[in-house]
């Protein structure tokens, strides 16, 4: 790993080519590989450790201001939002996540927290510091069906985010320097040039496509040390990708508990590192989860595309992206037949069985982008698209029981309120205005409100 600045690179390893890692990333982008692909691998398994990451400046376009900015609430204040992938509100506990619950009933906890649909990572990394619904941030799942391409493709690159970041708003409105350093590569790319420190992941496991969280933050330590970010923008992976592959998902939870505790004892060693160079007592931290968690057994699974494809009226008419607990349709044909096809669709995918609801894209504001139907699978439940082997893996999300998630804001900085639980509804978009609010930014155009009551300002 390595800190990149604009004029020099300060190593802290001698075996990482920065060049090659950023032509083989911009490789990756360009070729856009699907959910699909990733879902199989992880199904087969992990395998070596791949390159090493850097800290690098954004040199990104900057967006229009909405307002003039108002004054600071807190002008010692620093924000670091902390996304523990994949958590259940329900492993938010003292057993599983000592360092966790310790933060949440010393801070404020929200007991009403969900992530919006489709609850998958980028959607609602993308909430998270847009503070909008897909409709108006242009990323409705982490699988599209890409007309313009003819097939199915990740939301993977930093032009599919549709609306200001805080990461650019807070850099660009108040001069401030922001961070990211997320775990996930595609997190990486479409998070990439917002904030003006940037973290590569690494070193990357090959079929997850993400740093283990015990990298993360390290980089997130030299990130405080080296550049001082006052909003930081953090996900840990392990939670989530060892949840995938837990096989014991539905009754032990063997490698989910592990990476709980992992995780959780990593933010322990964070919080020494942050009291004993003085950044704790000035820091705000904002915890949550993206998403929660779900497992099926290997025969639970609902196959759309064997679905349209007996059927005449839907063989070829309609493109499938595979979103785990959540397919979403692109009608295909011709405009005429398009009501009567969806409306034959919603008829054969709601009589299979594990199929819980049927949505339109509407409904969900989810956009033009995330199609015209969305199906959902009953708990216990998975889609595997376009066969049914698709996705093997046992942990899912993206269905409405993955919609619950923890929420909570601790830390140090003594505006942050102490002992208190909200039972007010609170969402993955509030993350955005709670920034904005926090650094004096309007908010009132998101599609959210602030977390206020966790603040004395």
């Amino acid at each position: 790993m390595s800190l990149k600045r604009q004029d020099s690179t300060l190593s802290m390893c001698d075996l990482h080519d920065c060049d090659h890692d950023r032509q083989a990333r911009a490789k990756r982008a360009s070729a856009s590989p699907t959910e699909v692909d990733r879902r199989t691998a992880l199904g087969l398994g992990g395998a070596a450790l791949a390159s090493l990451g850097m800290v690098q400046f954004a040199g990104s376009s900057v967006p229009k201001a909405s307002a003039a900015p108002g004054p600071l609430p807190a002008e010692d204040l620093d924000l670091m939002v902390i996304v523990c992938d994949g958590m259940r509100p329900d492993e938010l506990n003292a057993e599983q996540t000592p360092t966790l619950w310790r933060w949440a009933t010393q801070g404020t906890r929200y007991s009403n927290a969900k992530a919006h649909m489709v609850a998958e990572t980028l959607p609602n990394h993308t909430a998270m510091v847009t503070g909008t619904y897909p409709d108006r941030n242009g990323v409705p799942s982490n699988s599209i069906w890409d007309h313009g391409a003819g097939d199915e493709r990740t939301m993977d690159r930093a032009d599919d985010i549709t609306y200001p970041t805080v990461l650019e708003r807070i850099r660009t409105e108040r001069g401030l320097t922001t961070a990211s350093v997320v775990s996930k590569d595609y997190l990486y790319t479409i998070l990439d040039g917002k904030a003006s420190v940037h973290w590569t992941p690494g070193p990357l496991l090959p079929v997850t496509d993400h740093a283990l969280d015990h990298f993360t933050i390290e980089a997130l330590k030299v990130t405080i040390d080296d550049h001082s970010p006052r909003f930081t923008f953090v996900n840990l992976g392990d939670i989530d990708r060892f949840g995938h592959m837990d096989f014991s998902g539905t009754s032990w939870r063997l490698a989910r508990n592990q990476a709980l505790f992992n995780t959780d004892h990593k933010l322990w060693e964070l919080e020494q590192f942050m009291r004993a160079n003085g950044s704790w007592d000035r820091t705000a931290i904002l915890v949550l989860a993206d998403h929660s968690m779900d497992w099926s057994t290997p025969f639970d699974l609902i196959s759309a595309k064997e679905l349209t494809d007996r059927d005449p009226a839907l063989r070829g008419r309609f493109g499938i992206s595979q979103n785990g607990g959540a397919d979403t349709f692109a009608y295909l044909g011709a405009p005429g037949d398009k009501d009567a096809a969806i409306a034959r669709l919603r008829e054969v995918v709601l009589a299979h069985p594990g199929v819980n609801r049927v949505y339109t894209g509407d409904e969900l504001r989810l956009g033009e982008r995330g199609g015209d139907l969305v199906a959902t699978c009953h708990p216990g439940w998975r889609f595997s698209d376009p066969t049914p082997v698709s996705n093997p893996i046992p942990g899912n999300h993206g269905h409405e029981v993955t919609l619950p998630i923890p929420f909570f804001i601790a830390g140090g900085h003594p505006s942050v309120r102490r002992g208190q639980v909200v039972d007010r509804p609170v969402t993955t978009r509030d993350v955005a205005a709670t920034a904005a609010h926090a650094f004096g930014l309007s908010w009132q155009d998101m599609d959210a409100s602030p977390a206020a009551e966790a603040f004395t300002f």
